[in-house]
C-alpha cells in the first residue's frame, strides 16, 4: 500500500471477512510501480504471485483466469480494448497474444510509431493485473527512472518479454475501469 494506505487497510482488514488472508507492505517512497514489485519479494519468495493495481475496478472472475501460471509462461499481463493508451500502458502483442512491446503513458505520435513496427496495428490497453514468477525481480532491480522520474513496472515487463521469456496477455472480460482521477470516480458513482 502507499497513498491512503490507512483507508485500504481499514476497509479490507486482515481479509477474514472475505475468507482470505491479507498481508500488507508499505511503499514508503512512492517512486513508481516498478518499486512496488520489489516490496512483494519478501511475500513471494520463490512462488508466482498476482499484482493488481489498486485504482482499477474489474469483474472479480478475471482473477481466476490468471491464478495458474503455465510452466512455459514467465508472466501474465491483462489487457483490454477501447481505452486511450496515452493515459496508461500500450501493450503490443503478436498473433498468439504474447507481449512484444509495452510503453507507459506514451506522448502524442509515439503509439503510432510503435504500432508501425508491431505485429498488431492497434495496441491493447494494459489493464493493471499481472501474474509474475520471481524472475521479474531481476528486471525491476535494473530499472532506471523514466522521463517522468518514476521506476516504471512496464519497463521491467518489456525487458522481461524482450529477453526471450514468454509474457502472455489475457484479455479481460466484463466491466473494467481505471479510476485514475476524481472525474472518473464521480462518473462511476453516477452510473
Amino acid at each position: 500500500v502507499g497513498y491512503r494506505a490507512d483507508a485500504v487497510q481499514n476497509f479490507f482488514g486482515d481479509g477474514s471477512r472475505y475468507k482470505i488472508a491479507i498481508q500488507y507492505a508499505t511503499q514508503v517512497v512512492q517512486d513508481g510501480t516498478g518499486r512496488v514489485v520489489d516490496i512483494a519479494r519478501n511475500f513471494a519468495g520463490n512462488s508466482a504471485f498476482i499484482l493488481s493495481y489498486g485504482d482499477i475496478l474489474v469483474d472479480p472472475q478475471n482473477y481466476k483466469s490468471i491464478v495458474d501460471l503455465p510452466d512455459d509462461i514467465e508472466a501474465i499481463i491483462t489487457v483490454t480494448r477501447g481505452e486511450d493508451v496515452s493515459k496508461g500502458g500500450a501493450a503490443f502483442l503478436n498473433e498468439r497474444m504474447e507481449l512484444v512491446d509495452l510503453r507507459e503513458k506514451s506522448p502524442p505520435g509515439e503509439v503510432e510509431r510503435w504500432s508501425a513496427i508491431s505485429e498488431r496495428a492497434v495496441p491493447f490497453y494494459n489493464a493493471g493485473i499481472y501474474t509474475f514468477r520471481p524472475s521479474i525481480f531481476e528486471f525491476t532491480a535494473k530499472l532506471k527512472p523514466s522521463p517522468r522520474g518514476e521506476y516504471e513496472l512496464t519497463d521491467a515487463i518489456r525487458e522481461l518479454a524482450q529477453s526471450g521469456k514468454k509474457v502472455q496477455a489475457i484479455e479481460l472480460t466484463g466491466e473494467w475501469a481505471d479510476v485514475r482521477d476524481p472525474e472518473i470516480l464521480a462518473r462511476l458513482n453516477r452510473a
